[in-house]
């Protein structure tokens, strides 16, 4: 990193009260008796110098390791993001008054003229093999409600090709690479469409991550072209909002949430990357959703004819008890509201020029749209960003007996942003939503095999079952003689049901894999 780009880095990352990731910190060294000094007055003047309390009973390199972690937290900032997340202030007077989104922002798979479908494809298509389109995934999560410490991309769902998650949205963005190409008419070393692959991680995944998609060749994708990088933390704070030390070594901190992706993107200079490679059009989403359409060239053409700043992929809520949150207007702004803010009476009822649909039923998919334009402009307003409380127990070392101890109660809280609570910074023309089937792209992995909902089986089952609707579609018979009757179409054979024709008229026992078009 030159010099320039170096102090550019730095000085956002100081308007962001953080401080560089440690990929380009020095290695920790103890500090000089003036280095200490300097610092310990920043946390006595915050009121937080107890995370000293154990240092001359440190060693030299675990003074350095502490020193270095100190040095990256801001005391003064997180007593005030602390104190804000405690005890938000009001954003207005009166109640918020919540509409749906205006019918000018919106439009629906489910409903869309089919001519407009294909132009936005199409443009989207375009877009892509012009090289201007980048991917953001949210990888951060351990699998740890799956019974699994590895990456929760790392997981096996149980297809029965075994591909991780992270296999199949590598071999999607490979296969909108090459739809793209096709579309452009490109051949040869023209025919190199590029669509980079931002993966955010959180402390505890990145190296295993890294190691993942090194030990599988990045799944074919070329390595300059995915660009692995962390999410920030925060300090853990104790129920008297003292910063909480997990041992005598160290501060006890968490992941800042998926909204600390914004910071993220600026400390680990992707923003930079993406202005260098000529990014204009971004496509972020959650590794646990096994049906998401990475780069969806149709997302991507929709959202940019629009010319929003940001646009947000929905399904329609199952029921009026479904606990989603939902998008919505919040005071003429778009906002994602949660289903603990919603009452039954509004929860129920129907949409006006549709009886047989809810009015309020935009389910929220972590699933967006960003213009780059946006994504520049994070230095100007991620510090708007609210904190949310979670009360969790946080294992701490006692700073007066020096004891290590795993709480059976929440004992503080961990604070955290989230993805969307930058939307209502904009104005309803620079935001768009889009409709989708829930059973063509969304499947979110998140409890442990056995529950019967949004696990590892149903999961599985949502792929095969996409895929025997895509044979049948092109004129294949699927059979099966056991319970499993669907069929797993690899990615790199078809990217959401097209080009599958060379099976039409052919039989294919359930479960089966369509991997080759010879198969």
């Amino acid at each position: 990193m030159s010099s320039t780009v170096k102090d550019t880095v730095n000085n956002l990352l100081e308007k962001l009260h953080l401080s560089p990731t440690s990929s380009t910190a020095p290695p920790a060294k103890e500090p000089t008796a003036d280095e200490l000094k300097d610092l310990q007055s920043k946390y006595d003047s915050a009121d937080q110098s107890h995370v000293f309390t154990f240092w001359d009973t440190l060693s030299s390199a675990d003074k350095g390791i502490l020193f270095q972690q100190l040095s990256s937290i801001d005391p003064k900032h997180i007593n005030e993001i602390t104190k804000r997340a405690l005890s938000p202030p009001p954003s207005h007077e009166g109640a918020d008054k919540l509409d749906p989104l205006p019918d000018s922002a919106t439009s629906s798979v489910i409903d869309s003229k089919e001519d407009d479908l294909t132009s936005w494809y199409n443009s989207g298509l375009n877009l892509i093999a012009q090289k201007k389109v980048g991917v953001v995934l949210m990888a951060g999560g351990q699998g740890t409600r799956l019974g699994s410490s590895a990456p929760k991309g790392c997981f096996d769902i149980g297809l029965p090709s075994h591909k991780s998650l992270f296999q199949l949205q590598a071999e999607r963005i490979l296969s909108t690479q090459a739809l793209a190409a096709k579309h452009a008419g490109k051949k040869g070393e023209e025919a190199d469409v590029i669509v980079p692959w931002y993966v955010m991680t959180s402390g505890p995944t990145r190296e295993p991550t890294e190691q993942f998609f090194e030990e599988n060749g990045f799944f074919g994708l070329k390595k300059e072209n995915v660009i692995i990088f962390e999410q920030g933390t925060l300090p853990c704070i104790s129920n008297d909002q003292k910063i909480i030390m997990e041992s005598k070594g160290k501060v006890a901190v968490a992941p800042d949430g998926n909204g600390g992706l914004y910071q993220a993107l600026i400390t680990s200079s992707v923003v930079h990357d993406m202005s260098k490679r000529g990014i204009q059009h971004v496509h972020a989403y959650c590794v646990d959703n096994c049906l998401v359409k990475v780069a969806d060239p149709t997302f991507i053409g929709f959202s940019a004819s629009k010319d929003v700043d940001i646009a947000t992929k929905v399904v329609r809520k199952r029921n009026a008890k479904e606990s989603v949150g939902l998008i919505m207007q919040r005071n003429g702004r778009p906002d994602v509201v949660e289903y603990s803010e919603i009452d039954p009476k509004m929860a129920e009822a129907k949409d006006e020029k549709d009886s047989s649909l809810l009015k309020f039923r935009a389910a929220n998919i972590v699933n967006h749209y960003y213009s780059f334009r946006f994504l520049e402009s994070i230095p100007q307003w991620a510090h708007k960003l609210p904190h949310h409380v979670a009360r969790k127990k946080i294992p701490y070392t006692d700073i007066e007996s020096g004891e290590f101890h795993k709480p059976d109660k929440p004992n503080g809280i961990k604070m955290e942003q989230f993805v969307f609570d930058c939307f209502p910074f904009l104005e309803m023309d620079k935001f768009a939503c889009m409709e989708v089937k829930r059973e063509d792209e969304f499947s979110p992995l998140k409890n442990a095999r056995g529950t019967g909902e949004d696990d590892p089986d149903t999961s599985k089952r949502d792929i095969l079952q996409q895929g025997k609707k895509w044979l049948q579609a092109a004129g294949a018979t699927v059979t099966s003689e056991g319970e499993e009757d669907g069929v797993e179409v690899s990615p790199l054979i078809s990217y959401a049901g097209e080009g599958l024709e060379f099976l039409n008229g052919q039989t294919i026992k359930a479960p089966a894999v369509i991997e080759k078009e010879k198969e």
